[in-house]
C-alpha cells in the first residue's frame, strides 16, 4: 500500500506516467493500473469456500464418496488428508500435491459436516447452570498411605454456578465409593444438591441411547435424599466439562506435592476444607464476582437433609467354605471364622471395610475392603484361636 500511495500522490501532483516509472520503480502496466483503480476497500477473505484445482477437479467426486463413507465409520478410522493422498496417487495416478488434497479435504469435510445431523456438524452452546446444580465424576491421583504409593479415586462433586468442587478420596470407583462421598459432600455443605448430572462410566448407572439404568444403592440412596440426577450421554464430555476440568485443578493444586497420610476417612474430612479453600478470593472466570460469593448462592438453593444419614453398603449373601471362608468384591477372599465354616453369613460392603454379619445380627469381624484385579487374602487370626486350642496340631 505504500507503494501504492506514492503512485497515486505522484499522479495528484501532475507527473506523467513515465515520470511516475522512473521514481517508483514500478512497471508502466502496474502505474495506469493503480491510477486509474477508483475503490481501495478492503475485499472480505475468502471462507468455507472449496479451492478448486483442474488436476483435482476429475477426481473431487471419488474423494467426496470416501468422505461421505467415512461418516458410518468411528472418527478415529476415517481417511485422512495424507490417506486420501496416497490413494488417488496409488490408484488413479494423481499427478498434484498433497497440498492441493489437503485443502480440498479440509474444506469438504466443513461442507459435508454442516449438511448432516451428526455429531461434527453440531456447535456448542454455553452451558448456564442453576444454582445448586453439581456435576459429578471421578479421576484418579497416586497417593502414600502409611509409607505406600497408591493409586486411588478421587470424586469431585463440582458445581458449575460458582465453579467449586469438592473431593472425596476412594480406592475404587463403586457405587459404595460414589454414595459415600456424595453423602459425605451433603452432610458437609448441610443440604442437597437440586439435581447431579453424572459421568456414563460411574458405577451408579448408565445411559445406554434413551434408557438410564442405575444400581439398588444409588436408587436407594437418590431416594433417601430426595436428589434429582441425570447422566450425560456416553464420549460427551462436553455436557459436564465444568467438573472434567475441576477434576484436572483440584489434581494439581492439591495433589502435587502427593498426599501422605495414615486413613483416608480422616484425610477426607480435611479435603472438603482444602478445597473450599482454593477457591478463597478467587474471581470466577465469567461472572464478575468471586467464587465464594457465587457459592453461597449455590448453598442457599440446596434442599434440607433427611434425620439420618444413609448407610452407605451393599448387602450380599454369602456361604462360607469349609474354614469358613467367602468372596466377595470380585477375586478376595475373607474369613469369616472357621465357627461359620459352611454356614451362610451376611456382608455388608462399604467403601472402605467389609462387615461379616453372623445369624444372631451380631458383626463377626471387619476388615478393610479390597480393590484391584489382584487376588488378595484377609484374615483376622483371633477368629482362630478357640479352633486351635481345641486342635493344638494344627
Amino acid at each position: 500500500m505504500d507503494k501504492i500511495d506514492d503512485i497515486r500522490r505522484l499522479g495528484r501532483s501532475g507527473e506523467n506516467v513515465a515520470s511516475i516509472v522512473r521514481d517508483t520503480g514500478v512497471s508502466e502496466p502496474t502505474v495506469r493500473k493503480y491510477l486509474r483503480k477508483a475503490d481501495f476497500s478492503e475485499k472480505p477473505p475468502r471462507v468455507g469456500k472449496t479451492p478448486g484445482s483442474p488436476l483435482l477437479a476429475p477426481y473431487a467426486d471419488l474423494i467426496d464418496s470416501w468422505l461421505s463413507e467415512d461418516r458410518r465409520c468411528w472418527f478415529k478410522q476415517r481417511h485422512s488428508a495424507k490417506k486420501v493422498y496416497d490413494r488417488l496417487v496409488e490408484e488413479r495416478g494423481f499427478e498434484g500435491s498433497y497440498s492441493t488434497v489437503r485443502r480440498y479435504v479440509k474444506c469438504r469435510r466443513t461442507e459435508l459436516a454442516a449438511g448432516l445431523d451428526s455429531r461434527e456438524a453440531q456447535g456448542f452452546l454455553l452451558l448456564d447452570w442453576l444454582p445448586g446444580e453439581c456435576q459429578v465424576d471421578f479421576g484418579q491421583a497416586d497417593f502414600r498411605v502409611r509409607g505406600v504409593l497408591i493409586r486411588g479415586h478421587f470424586l469431585v462433586v463440582m458445581f458449575p454456578h460458582s465453579n467449586v468442587g469438592l473431593a472425596q478420596v476412594f480406592w475404587g470407583g463403586a457405587a459404595e465409593c460414589v454414595c459415600q462421598g456424595l453423602g459425605d459432600v451433603f452432610e458437609f455443605l448441610g443440604g442437597v444438591p437440586l439435581r447431579a448430572v453424572f459421568d456414563s462410566a460411574t458405577e451408579v448407572g448408565r445411559r445406554i441411547s434413551a434408557q438410564v439404568v442405575t444400581s439398588e444403592l444409588f436408587r436407594r440412596f437418590a431416594a433417601h435424599y430426595g436428589l434429582d440426577y441425570s447422566f450425560a450421554k456416553p464420549c460427551f464430555g462436553n455436557e459436564k466439562g465444568s467438573v472434567e476440568n475441576k477434576v484436572g485443578a483440584l489434581r494439581r493444586n492439591l495433589f502435587v506435592l502427593i498426599p501422605q497420610f495414615f486413613d483416608a476417612r480422616g484425610y477426607n474430612k480435611s479435603l472438603l476444607e482444602a478445597c473450599l479453600k482454593a477457591s478463597d478470593g478467587k474471581p470466577h472466570y465469567r461472572k464478575g464476582a468471586t467464587e465464594p460469593e457465587l457459592f453461597e448462592d449455590d448453598r442457599a438453593a440446596l434442599s434440607p437433609l433427611p434425620a439420618s444419614p444413609f448407610a452407605c453398603v451393599t448387602w450380599l449373601t454369602r456361604k462360607c467354605d469349609k474354614q469358613g471362608g467367602f468372596r466377595a468384591g470380585g477375586n478376595h477372599p475373607y474369613s469369616a471364622g472357621p465357627e461359620m465354616a459352611s454356614r451362610e453369613v451376611a456382608v455388608a460392603m462399604g467403601a472402605f471395610d467389609v462387615a461379616v454379619v453372623g445369624l444372631g445380627g451380631e458383626v463377626v469381624t471387619e476388615y478393610p475392603r479390597e480393590w484391584g484385579d489382584a487376588p488378595t487374602d484377609s484374615a483376622d487370626p483371633a477368629l482362630q484361636l478357640r479352633l486351635l486350642c481345641a486342635r493344638p496340631g494344627g
